[in-house]
């Protein structure tokens, strides 16, 4: 097939992009990508219809899909400041604008190609919290629940197609109702809010689980959500089946009261409140590089694009001091539902040993400690197929287990 359009011609079966019939270099990913937008002239196009038809499903980034747009755009003399052809259409994906003719049919309706279609799909829901601040929250999967607390980065939609969280909640949305939320503050939950304190933070779980409807569930606690996870469990024994918690603490990094973490903490906190929202990624580098230091370049960009739209400067700030005064170390006696702490030995954002504090208070909790440095395991860390492993094992055993009532 032969789209024409303005002096331009596409041809799907040579794979060929002509302009007043001569040639012009496009790569071949952008080639598919333009092809995509202008035999689908007649329709906008989501974002997650472009992702599976262009990347077949493959988690990409905000910014590689954003580079690919641009470099259509150039192959076609456009831009993204006149939008003239390729337009992006805030809050839905993108359009192609021009008149396009089919070689076959000149002037015809074009037949749309054919787009394919992930399986895995997940519905974002709102509830209230107690204060009245508007939480959001997904679900994805199905199986027993497994809700997941919140924590410091977070956007639902933006992790779902990450190249840094989305094999997460792919991989656990697949033998269970997986349930995540935006803690208030962040992502797509309110983020002009007055009350950031734990407390508030344990009550926002409390508001999730109840909308969702859930009476018996697993929990599941990533950094400062297992400290959320600690104090519902030991608040309400008789809802939580098993307990997950994965490079967590019990005591924030003022509490734990170790002078040179919290000189460095404190210094850390100052770059947020002043590069946290430039434009200029060098700012949040900082905290890609200790969150993922193993990253590729690709997920890099991505954890530094998730930093600046998660949140404000100023919540930014707000959380990480709220989190650092957490202490729940005298609640882990309490917590009568089987748990498996797990922790990489490298971690530079939570150490080891604030796992190891966890695991010893928790009563017969389960420790596994795997080889890796990043607070967030990748799909590439060797630690990955353990980590599956070791959490689908867990909840096989005890998630619907009478005896941990």
């Amino acid at each position: 097939m032969l789209y024409r359009f303005e002096d331009y011609s596409i041809d799907s079966a040579g794979f060929e992009l002509l302009k007043a019939g001569q040639p012009v270099a496009i790569e071949p990913q952008v080639f598919e990508l333009l092809l995509l937008l202008v035999a689908n002239s007649d329709r906008a196009l989501t974002k997650d219809e472009v992702l599976d038809h262009v990347w077949k499903g493959r988690i990409v980034s905000e910014a590689t899909l954003s580079s690919r747009i641009k470099a259509a755009r150039q192959a076609i003399g456009d831009d993204g400041t006149a939008q003239r052809l390729i337009r992006t259409i805030h809050g839905r994906g993108f359009r192609f604008h021009g008149h396009v003719a089919a070689e076959t049919e000149l002037g015809a309706a074009v037949t749309p190609i054919p787009l394919s279609r992930s399986a895995a799909r997940q519905a974002v829901r709102y509830c209230r919290a107690a204060d009245g601040a508007l939480l959001a929250y997904a679900v994805s999967g199905g199986g027993a629940p497994l809700v997941k607390a919140a924590n410091w980065l977070s956007h639902l939609e933006y992790e779902w197609q990450s190249p840094v969280w989305g094999h997460w909640w792919h991989a656990l949305s697949q033998s269970n109702m997986l349930v995540r939320f935006d803690g208030r503050g962040v992502g797509l939950s309110d983020w002009d809010v007055d009350d950031v304190s734990f407390e508030a933070l344990v009550r926002d779980l409390e508001a999730v689980v109840d909308s969702a409807g859930l009476e018996r569930f697993a929990l599941l606690g990533v950094s400062q959500g297992c400290a959320t996870c600690i104090a519902y469990a030991a608040k309400h024994p008789e809802r939580v089946s098993a307990m997950i918690l994965y490079g967590g603490y019990a005591a924030g990094w003022q509490a734990r009261g170790d002078p040179i973490e919290i000189a460095r903490r404190t210094a850390m906190v100052e770059l947020i409140r002043t590069g946290w929202g430039l434009d200029n990624p060098a700012f949040r580098q900082v905290f890609t590089s200790l969150f993922v230091p193993d990253a590729t370049p690709e997920q890099t960009l991505w954890f530094n694009d998730l930093a600046r739209i998660t949140t404000s400067p100023d919540n930014a700030v707000r959380l990480q001091l709220s989190f650092s005064t957490i202490d729940v170390t005298h609640l882990l006696t309490r917590v009568k539902a089987p748990t498996l702490v797990l922790h990489l030995s490298g971690d530079a954002v939570v150490p080891l040993a604030a796992g190891r504090t966890v695991a010893a208070g928790i009563p017969n909790a389960e420790f596994v400690v795997m080889d890796g440095s990043n607070h967030i395991i990748l799909e590439t860390d060797p630690s990955w197929p353990r980590f599956v492993s070791e959490v689908r094992t867990f909840l096989s055993q005890h998630q619907n287990d009478p005896s941990s009532l």
